[in-house]
C-alpha cells in the first residue's frame, strides 16, 4: 500500500464523511524539482564572463583594428566608423528598418560614441559582475537593435542568435549571475540602497 493510501473515514452520526477526512482523500505529495546545483550557478557565471568578453573584445577590435572584425584602416582611431558599415550594409540589403538606420548613420558621431560607450559598459560590468542589471538591460537593447539590423534574415526566419543572446542576458540579470564567479555580492554591499546600479 502507498505511504499516502487513505483508509476510508468512519461517517459521523450525519452520514458525513469529516472534513479532516475528506481532505486527505485528495491528498497528492507535492511534486518538486531538483534543487539547483552549485556548479549551475558556476556556469551561469562563466557564460556572463564570456557574453561580457565579447562585448569588450569588440569594443577593443573596433577601437584599434585588431584586425579581427576591423581592418587596421578602419579602426576607430583613425577615423573609421565602428556602425557605418553594419547599418549601411542593413540598408543596401532591403532591411525593413532601413529609415530607422538611416538616422542613426544621419546623426553620427553620436551613434557611433553611443555604441561603443555601450559595448565598454556591458563588458566590463559583465566581466566584473557588477552593475549587471543594468549592463543586461543595456546588451538586451543592443542585441535587439541587430536582431532588427539583420533581417531579411537567410537562416532562420524568426529570430537569430542575438535575439536569443538579449532574452539570456536578461535572464542572467534576474538570476544574479553577477554574483558567481563575479563580485557582484560585493557591489550590492557597496551600493547598499541605490537598488537600481545592481
Amino acid at each position: 500500500m502507498s505511504a499516502f493510501a487513505v483508509t476510508p473515514a468512519a461517517a459521523t452520526p450525519t452520514g458525513r464523511i469529516p472534513a479532516t477526512a475528506e481532505r486527505a482523500r485528495h491528498f497528492q505529495p507535492a511534486v518538486t524539482a531538483a534543487a539547483p546545483a552549485r556548479w549551475g550557478f558556476t556556469l551561469l557565471g562563466i557564460a556572463r564572463l564570456m557574453v561580457g568578453f565579447t562585448f569588450l573584445w569588440a569594443f577593443l577590435d573596433k577601437m584599434f583594428g585588431l584586425g579581427f572584425a576591423t581592418p587596421a584602416e578602419y579602426a576607430w582611431l583613425r577615423g573609421g566608423s565602428p556602425t557605418a558599415g553594419f547599418l549601411g550594409g542593413s540598408i543596401e540589403g532591403g532591411n525593413p528598418f532601413a529609415g530607422v538606420w538611416s538616422f542613426f548613420l544621419s546623426i553620427n558621431p553620436i551613434t557611433d560614441v553611443l555604441f561603443m560607450l555601450g559595448l565598454l559598459g556591458v563588458g566590463v560590468a559583465f566581466m566584473l559582475g557588477i552593475g549587471t542589471r543594468v549592463a543586461a538591460v543595456s546588451a538586451a537593447a543592443m542585441y535587439t537593435l541587430m536582431y532588427l539590423a539583420a533581417f531579411p534574415m537567410s537562416t532562420n526566419p524568426l529570430y537569430d542568435t542575438h535575439l536569443l543572446l538579449a532574452v539570456a542576458v536578461l535572464a542572467m540579470a534576474g538570476l544574479a549571475a553577477g554574483d558567481h564567479v563575479g563580485l557582484g555580492r560585493q557591489w550590492a554591499r557597496l551600493v547598499g540602497k541605490w537598488k537600481f546600479l545592481l
